[in-house]
C-alpha cells in the first residue's frame, strides 16, 4: 500500500474520531499570536497597563540599585528569574529579524504590533544595559542563587546583583550579540518610531567598536554566568554576526569590508555549522551574507561571500538530510542536537531554512547539495514539518506549545506559571517554601503558560510531563522568537507542501492506566537481527484506544548493515522513522545509511490494534 493510499485508509477509519490536520491544517495564526503572548509572561518590572498576562504582576523593581543604574525591566530567559543578557539580546535579534522578513504576514494576522511590543520590551532594556559607550551590564542576579529558591518573580529575596563587562574586563560576544539586538531593532521602528530607531542604532554602533576594540569572552569577565549560558564558540561569530546587522541597518561600507576582509579569520568562510543558536552564530552570519552576495551587494568581496554562501547552503543540506555531515533526527523526523532544550535548536534551524528558501526564490536559484540541487519549496517544506511536529503532528500526538491543540505539557518547570497567582493568593512564598508547596505538586499548573515552547522530546521522541524534568519542560524565550517569524510565513500561504502524515491524532492526555496489549516478544530471524516490539504509551480518544508502538531493530552480527529492507503488515496508522520505498518494503530512515555491529535503530507507529508485523525482507553486511 502507497503512502497516499494507506493514508486515506487511516483518514477513513478516523473520520469523527480525531480531529485532522490536513482538513484544515494548523492554525499558524492562532500559534502566533500565542507564541507572542508568552513574551508577556516573561516580562520583569513594571508591567504596562495593556498587559494580557494577567496572572502576573511588577518584579524586579529594585534592579540595579546596588550597581547605581536602573536596570528595571527586560526579561526573564526560561523558568528562572535570572536575566541573561546574551540569551536576551539574541531573542531580541531573531524577533527583530521575524518582523522585518515577514512583518506584512504579522500585519495581516493582527499581530505585528505586538511583535513590535516585544521587540520593545527588550530594547528599552537593553538600552538601560549600555550606559556608556564601552559599558554593558550583562545579568542581573544569579543562577546560583536563584535556583535555590522557587519563588513568583514577584516573591523574590534572592540576589539582584549586576554584573558587567567593561574595557578592562571585555566581553565581545555579549558586546557583539547586543549591537545586532539594537541594529535589528532600529530597523523594525524606522518608520514607526524614527527617533528611537536612530536611538538604538548609535547604542549599537558603540557597541560594535566596543566589541571589536575590546575583545575577549564575556563569561571570562561575568563568570556567574559560566554555569548558564557559557560561550563555546567564543566571540568570533559575534563580531561577524554584529557587522552583518549593521551592514543591514546602516548600508555603511565600512561593515561590509569587514565581513570581506575578516571572514577567513574569523571563522565565517571556515566553520560549516550543523546548528544555529545563542551561542553559535555562523549559521546565521553566513545567510545573511549569501543574500548580500545574491543580491549583488558583495562588490569586490564576492568570492569571499561566495565561501560565506557555500557553508550557509552546507547547513541547510545537513538539515535537509542531503550533505555528507547531516544533523540527527529523531524516529519522528525531529531536528535532534541534545537532550536538554533541544526545541531552541529546531526553531532557529527552521526559520533560517525557511528565510533562505525565500531567498532562493527571490534569486531564482535551487540550493546546492552534495546529493544534487533542491528546489527552495524543499526548505520551506522541511521547515513545515518541524513546526508541524512541535505543534503536535508526531509520535506522541503532543503539542510542544503550551495553551496549543488538546494535548500540551501541563507542569511546565516555570516558576511563575507553577505558582499560583500574585492576584489569587497575594501571601508570600519563600525561598525554599516554594519548592515544598509548588515545586513538588503533582497537579497542572495553576497558570496557563500560554504559548511557551519548552524544551521538547528526547532523541527517541519521548517525553516526560514533569516539573523537575527540566531539561524537557522548561520553556526559553530564545525557544520562542525565531518562532514568530515561521509562523507568520506559514500563515501568509504559499505553503501548501503536503504533511509527511495527513492526519493529526491530537487527543487527550496519555492515561497510563489503559490495559496494553501484550508486547511482542523478540523476533530472531536466521539472519543476525534482532526486532522487538512494545507499546510505550495509550490514550483514549471519543472511546477508542489508541496505542504507540517502539520497535528497536539491533544488528547481532560483527559487521556493519547497509541496504536494509523490513516488510511492515497489518499497520493501520501512521508510521515514522523508516523510508518507505515504491515497492512497500520500509528502509533505513534519510539520515542513516547504515546499522553498525552491536547497535540499533527505532521506529515508532501509532493506531488503535495489536502490533504490526515486522519482518526483515532483505539486507546486505559490509
Amino acid at each position: 500500500m502507497g503512502l497516499c493510499s494507506m493514508a486515506s485508509a487511516l483518514l477513513f477509519m478516523l473520520v469523527g474520531v480525531v480531529p485532522l490536520a490536513l482538513a484544515g491544517g494548523h492554525d499558524y495564526g492562532a500559534a502566533l499570536s500565542k507564541s507572542i503572548l508568552f513574551f508577556e509572561a516573561q516580562r520583569s518590572g513594571y508591567l504596562p497597563g495593556n498587559q494580557r498576562v494577567k496572572w502576573r504582576g511588577n518584579s524586579g523593581l529594585y534592579d540595579g540599585k546596588a550597581n547605581g543604574v536602573d536596570l528595571v525591566g527586560g526579561y526573564y530567559d526560561a523558568g528562572d528569574n535570572v536575566k541573561f543578557g546574551l540569551p536576551m539580546a539574541f531573542t531580541v535579534t531573531m524577533m527583530s529579524w521575524s518582523i522585518l522578513e515577514y512583518g506584512n504576514q504579522m500585519g495581516a494576522t493582527g499581530e505585528l504590533g505586538n511583535a513590535m511590543d516585544a521587540v520593545k520590551w527588550g530594547t528599552d532594556y537593553l538600552i538601560k544595559a549600555h550606559p556608556h559607550p564601552h559599558v554593558l551590564y550583562g545579568e542581573v542576579g544569579d543562577g546560583n542563587t536563584d535556583h535555590y529558591c522557587w519563588q513568583r518573580p514577584e516573591d523574590m529575596t534572592t540576589s539582584r546583583y549586576a554584573y558587567r563587562v567593561d574595557q578592562n574586563n571585555p566581553g565581545s560576544d555579549l558586546a557583539g550579540e547586543t549591537a545586532a539586538a539594537m541594529a535589528a531593532a532600529s530597523m523594525v521602528f524606522r518608520h514607526a518610531n524614527p527617533a528611537y530607531s536612530r536611538e538604538l542604532l548609535t547604542h549599537a554602533g558603540q557597541l560594535f567598536d566596543f566589541a571589536d576594540k575590546y575583545r575577549g569572552k564575556y563569561d571570562s569577565s561575568i563568570t556567574v554566568a559560566q554555569k548558564y549560558y557559557r560561550s563555546v564558540s567564543g566571540y568570533a561569530d559575534e563580531l561577524l554576526w554584529a557587522a552583518a546587522w549593521m551592514y543591514k541597518a546602516t548600508n555603511n561600507e565600512y561593515y561590509l569590508d569587514y565581513l570581506g576582509e575578516n571572514g577567513d579569520a574569523l571563522g565565517g568562510t571556515g566553520w560549516a555549522m550543523t546548528e544555529f543558536g545563542w551561542d553559535v552564530k555562523y549559521a546565521g552570519v553566513q545567510t545573511l551574507v549569501a543574500k548580500f552576495l545574491m543580491g549583488g551587494k558583495a562588490g569586490s568581496h564576492a568570492p569571499v561571500f561566495g565561501k560565506y554562501q557555500e557553508k550557509a547552503e552546507s547547513f541547510m543540506c545537513s538539515c535537509l538530510g542531503k550533505s555528507s555531515q547531516n544533523v540527527q533526527k529523531t524516529p519522528g523526523g525531529l531536528i535532534y542536537k541534545q537532550r536538554w532544550n533541544n526545541l531552541q535548536f529546531v526553531t532557529s534551524a527552521s526559520f533560517l531554512l525557511t528565510v533562505y528558501s525565500d531567498y532562493l526564490t527571490s534569486a531564482r536559484r535551487d540550493l546546492h547539495c552534495s546529493s544534487g540541487p533542491v528546489a527552495p519549496s524543499e526548505l520551506l517544506a522541511f521547515a513545515k514539518s518541524q513546526v508541524d511536529y512541535i505543534l503536535g503532528d508526531n509520535p506522541r500526538a503532543t503539542s510542544y506549545m503550551v495553551g496549543y491543540g488538546n494535548n500540551y505539557p501541563q507542569q511546565v518547570h516555570h516558576r511563575g506559571s507553577s505558582i499560583v497567582s500574585v492576584k489569587v493568593d497575594p501571601s508570600f512564598v519563600s525561598c525554599r517554601g516554594g519548592y515544598a508547596t509548588w515545586f513538588s505538586r503533582k497537579a497542572s499548573d495553576p497558570n496557563l503558560l500560554t504559548g511557551a515552547i519548552v524544551g521538547g522530546p528526547d532523541a527517541y521522541d519521548n517525553f516526560a510531563d514533569h516539573r523537575d524534568n527540566y531539561e524537557q519542560t522548561e520553556p526559553a524565550t530564545y525557544n520562542n522568537a525565531p518562532l514568530l517569524g515561521i509562523l507568520a510565513r506559514l500563515h501568509g500561504g504559499q505553503g501548501g507542501y503536503n504533511q509527511l502524515l495527513p492526519v493529526e491524532v491530537h487527543v487527550a492526555k496519555p492515561i497510563a492506566a489503559q490495559p496494553k496489549p501484550n508486547p511482542v516478544k523478540e523476533t530472531p530471524f536466521a539472519a543476525p537481527v534482532v526486532i522487538e516490539q512494545k507499546p510505550t504509551t495509550s490514550w483514549v480518544a471519543n472511546g477508542k484506544t489508541y496505542y504507540r508502538y517502539s520497535a528497536i531493530v539491533t544488528n547481532k552480527s560483527g559487521k556493519t548493515i547497509k541496504n536494509l529492507n523490513l516488510s511492515v503488515s497489518n499497520l493501520y496508522g501512521p508510521l515514522w522513522g523508516l523510508t518507505k520505498s515504491p515497492s512497500g518494503s520500509y528502509g533505513f530512515p534519510t539520515w542513516v545509511s547504515s546499522l553498525p555491529a552491536g547497535k540499533s535503530m527505532e521506529f515508532v507507529y501509532i493506531h488503535a490494534a495489536s502490533p504490526a508485523q515486522v519482518s526483515l525482507s532483505s539486507y546486505t553486511l559490509a
